[in-house]
């Protein structure tokens, strides 16, 4: 049988969004709420913006789910038509838009803010910074960005970050000896998806090696990780 060091640990899992498995904190605290006015939102758009591993992208497919939203990265309108990427849905959540590079996409996101808004629809964008401060050249584009209501969710602290490991464990019906999520935390990348993939990790090797969730286990994953970024 495979020892756990052998078992692949790769960022960013395969991790789940549903509206169970979102730790609600006091980072996004204000962003809930303005999910929760949905559709009153001014001008019909909303932007979430926060570093890496603030949860965006989690709360984009929640509210996702509840409008019958399309979802789509802010890359995919640089080669593709937005009446094509919106199909039959009135809403849609765009990722990433901080990243949209090139005239193209420009263009096709303006396009897609005009048509879901023609069609009495809602946009959800998300990026590391708020839209205002987007690099688009656009005029039109960034006077409807600039318009858009945005709201900041913060960095997860390491208190949030270890109910979200705690949960993810308990989920599979497992726990952690005492400390053990507080030790991964510091040395994790400080995201829900990394809490998420070392609570999948530490599953697969206590099962392979029939061992505890101890800081033994918990040592191995982080020696893993490190070696894996070296």
């Amino acid at each position: 049988m495979s020892g756990p060091g052998q078992l692949a640990f790769a960022f960013p899992p395969a991790v789940s969004y549903a509206e169970a498995d979102f730790v609600p904190a006091a980072a996004s605290a204000e962003a809930r709420a303005w999910l929760a006015r949905w559709p009153g939102w001014p001008s019909g758009r909303l932007a979430l913006w926060g570093p890496e591993g603030a949860g965006k992208s989690h709360l984009a497919a929640i509210w996702a789910a509840r409008a019958q939203a399309a979802v789509l990265p802010a890359a995919a309108l640089d080669s593709a038509e937005p009446p094509a990427l919106l199909g039959a849905a009135r809403h849609v959540a765009v990722e990433d838009g901080d990243r949209i590079a090139g005239a193209a996409a420009e263009r096709g996101l303006l396009h897609l803010l005009n048509l879901v808004a023609e069609g009495g629809g809602t946009v959800l964008l998300t990026g590391r910074r708020p839209p205002a401060r987007w690099p688009v050249r656009l005029a039109d584009l960034r006077s409807r960005l600039a318009a858009a209501a945005a709201v900041a969710i913060a960095a997860p602290d390491e208190a949030l970050l270890a109910a979200v490991l705690a949960k993810a464990l308990a989920d599979r019906q497992l726990a952690a000896a005492p400390g053990v999520a507080a030790y991964l935390v510091r040395r994790l990348p400080r995201s829900f998806a990394a809490m998420q993939a070392a609570a999948a990790w530490l599953d697969r090797a206590s099962l392979g090696s029939g061992r505890r969730i101890g800081r033994a286990l918990a040592a191995e994953l982080v020696a893993l990780h490190d070696n894996r970024g070296s």
